[in-house]
């Protein structure tokens, strides 16, 4: 073919009398050859100095143009993320059981996914539902709606209450104690007591619970029984979400779509007691708040939550089902939680370039 007036061919169409100039930009490209006439076994012709010059002149300043680098190198961040996404796979891939994971940066969107629109049955996750559902039609009754459950709305502790895992509700005496609905929210997230979660989705109803999950647009996160309902299970009533639609109602939650700003501050508040079940907590430091609703099932292990990194929060939702191993799996969604907490810690001090500032406030 013809290039700048200088005949490029193939090395192998080259003859004897023809002296190649190879041109090879890395071992990946193709090798060109240019050539000129030189002189023939006759010395019929010749090419002056000048004009061998002139030739290789235009080659070298054209090769770059064909030969020039089209990739740039990835940011800094995106290596970082490129290891956070490293890091998960080394645990979702031999994961013994099915694992699906949803991580989003609440920050700027990003996100990242395995098997996060598997559906998973929520175990005790379900219940951050719930508490959502209540803190609603609070916000409703306080701005005058009718018929709608409320925080400061008293209970007595009934006996035929009691089910299985209710801890606290145990304890009270019955006919006496008197809690609110609040105080059964704590019970219901603290300690996970399924007598208090009971008694809340009697109150604040299982429609209109699905009906608020619906009007966000989940349509596969659905409460379809009462804890601890083993007739209700086997019907294949299971309460279920996925990860991805878990960290999707968190973002609303965390985005004020839901609440208005005093009652997604009270809401985050209660969710972020501390719980002796929590493992997306497990391994984090001292200190760091995390509004999570952990679950689990035989053969089931879950955590939903927003864990508050400095400067830099995220949702995460970690489901698991058909463990062969629950400890493995309680370990497995902690390992992917501190690994989260370490690239969003790390992202929310440093500069785009990996330079560690010191706090605005800071001296």
């Amino acid at each position: 073919m013809r290039h700048s007036g200088i005949s490029v061919v193939n090395p192998g169409s080259l003859s004897p009398t023809h002296s190649p100039l190879q041109v090879e930009a890395d071992e990946r490209r193709p090798i060109w050859y240019v050539m000129w006439p030189v002189r023939t076994l006759h010395g019929s012709r010749r090419v002056s100095r000048i004009v061998q010059l002139a030739v290789l002149g235009v080659v070298l300043i054209s090769a770059p143009a064909h030969l020039a680098q089209t990739n740039q190198p990835a940011s800094g961040i995106e290596l970082l993320w490129k290891k956070l996404e490293a890091k998960v796979d080394q645990i979702v891939v031999p994961f013994d059981g099915v694992m699906g994971v949803a991580i989003l940066d609440l920050t700027d969107g990003r996100s990242l996914v395995r098997n996060a629109d598997q559906v998973f049955p929520t175990a005790s996750s379900i219940k951050l539902a719930i508490l959502l559902e209540l803190y609603r039609q609070d916000q409703e009754a306080r701005a005058g709606g009718k018929g709608k459950s409320k925080l400061d709305d008293s209970y007595t502790f009934d006996p035929k209450d009691l089910i299985e895992d209710s801890q606290i509700m145990a304890g009270l005496t019955p006919g006496v104690s008197r809690v609110t609905n609040r105080d059964l929210a704590q019970f219901m997230v603290a300690v996970s007591d399924n007598a208090a979660t009971n008694v809340l989705y009697d109150r604040v109803g299982k429609d209109n619970v699905n009906a608020m999950l619906n009007g966000l647009g989940l349509t596969k996160t659905k409460l379809r029984r009462k804890m601890i309902d083993l007739a209700a299970a086997r019907r294949g009533d299971e309460n279920v979400s996925t990860p991805h639609e878990m960290v999707l109602l968190l973002d609303a939650i965390h985005k004020g779509k839901i609440l208005n700003k005093e009652a997604t501050a009270a809401f985050i508040t209660q969710l972020s007691t501390l719980k002796k079940s929590s493992y997306l907590s497990t391994l984090l430091p001292d200190g760091v708040q995390v509004a999570d609703k952990p679950g689990d099932l035989d053969g089931v292990r879950t955590d939903s939550g927003i864990v508050f990194a400095p400067n830099r929060p995220f949702a995460i939702s970690i489901m698991t089902a058909w463990d062969r191993d629950h400890r493995a799996a309680e370990h497995a969604i902690a390992e992917i939680g501190l690994g989260c907490y370490n690239f969003f810690e790390m992202r929310g001090k440093t500069t785009e370039y990996g330079r560690i500032l010191p706090p605005v406030n800071a001296k």
